[in-house]
């Protein structure tokens, strides 16, 4: 298995129940156990 990426997006979304939303440095992030979920805003 590879290493997800982030998806970069202009506007990030929870896709599930599990999605948190989290700030890192000045970003908006969402961040979950499925790999897939992974986003970013910016």
């Amino acid at each position: 298995m590879g290493i997800t990426e982030t998806k970069i997006r202009a506007s990030v979304r929870k896709i599930c129940d599990k999605c948190r939303l989290i700030r890192r440095r000045r970003r908006i992030m969402i961040v979950c156990s499925n790999p897939k979920h992974k986003q970013g805003q910016g």
